[in-house]
């Protein structure tokens, strides 16, 4: 059941990628959207068919994630949405894959 908070993130940043190049013309946003979708989307496979290292993938993709948008959201004060709803899901994620990953390391 893991699988499907990454495909929901994959969506989610496919687009917020897509509203990124639609609000400000911004190639990096939808290219950087796409790219980190994606890394969610084979995370989500990897978990999935119960292959190994996808909760780690899941937790990196979470971590750029927060790591690319939660400057950009301090910097707007929180006023811009998509920052702000980008870095709070990434955050939320990082610690959901992150106690994953421990749970699997020490078997708590």
């Amino acid at each position: 059941m893991s699988h499907h908070p990454a495909y929901t993130m994959a969506g989610l940043c496919a687009v917020g990628g897509a509203i990124g190049y639609a609000k400000g013309r911004s190639i990096p946003s939808l290219v950087a959207g796409a790219g980190i979708g994606a890394v969610y989307w084979i995370a989500g496979e990897r978990i999935r068919e119960n292959k190994a290292y996808g909760h780690e993938l899941a937790f990196a993709a979470s971590s750029l994630l927060l790591l690319a948008m939660g400057p950009k959201a301090v910097r707007t004060g929180g006023r811009a949405p998509v920052p702000l709803a980008m870095s709070l899901l990434g955050s939320g994620s990082a610690a959901y894959y992150g106690k994953k990953v421990y749970e699997y390391k020490y078997g708590v």
